[in-house]
């Protein structure tokens, strides 16, 4: 979605398939970093986008047992935030969805699937996709697949996938599992044997 819209703010005529009636589900992270919320304060957004609901955190922390240690300290960043914004992903994409369909030559079309390439000659000059109204032909001088993990056009265009060395696995957490304490724009979550500062427990293990 960002990259569609800044296509379309450079004055690139874009089209971005979504398969989905909407982006309400559930995604990896609800974490709007420092980095991002400057770019949006560049593009002109960021006072609008500070109007939706979202919690700041200004600090990382770590307990273990008793120890209390502060690991990140985000009001020393060369930023227009010095914070990070948690906020449902899909208040995020819907956000900036409103904002593209304010430019003329931005097009987002709903519940439309790209299920293969267009090839000639060896080049990728656009998709065929599945809508509602049935199949569609996409011709476009360039092709950017951002289906996920597991992409279908990945796999049509025989692109190899690199291993990246690392597995990441994400879980959810009941409220009797973990222990929250968020106050003055801190957050740190206690869980027995492991930490985490967001909502999810994340681990990181060597593949």
């Amino acid at each position: 979605m960002m990259c569609g819209y800044l296509l379309a703010r450079a004055g690139v005529d874009v089209t971005v398939l979504e398969k989905h009636a909407d982006f309400l589900r559930d995604f990896r992270g609800d974490t709007v970093h420092p980095s991002t919320l400057q770019i949006m304060h560049e593009l002109g957004l960021l006072e609008d986008f500070l109007k939706l609901p979202h919690t700041r955190i200004t600090t990382g922390n770590l307990e273990i047992g008793d120890a209390h240690f502060v690991i990140g300290d985000f009001s020393r960043l060369p930023t227009q935030c010095k914070f990070i914004a948690l906020m449902p992903q899909w208040d995020f994409l819907d956000f900036l969805a409103r904002q593209a369909r304010k430019l003329p030559n931005f097009h987002l079309l709903m519940q439309t699937e790209a299920r293969n390439l267009i090839l000639r000659d060896d080049l990728v000059c656009g998709v065929l996709a599945a809508s509602p109204d049935g199949d569609v032909e996409i011709k476009a001088g360039l092709t950017i697949a951002a289906d996920g993990r597991h992409s279908t056009l990945r796999g049509k265009s025989g692109l190899r996938v690199l291993d990246l060395s690392y597995r990441l696995l994400a879980m959810r957490l009941s409220d009797s599992q973990r222990r929250l304490r968020h106050h003055q724009g801190r957050r740190a979550i206690r869980i027995p044997g492991a930490v985490e500062t967001d909502r999810r427990l994340c681990r990181r293990t060597s593949g």
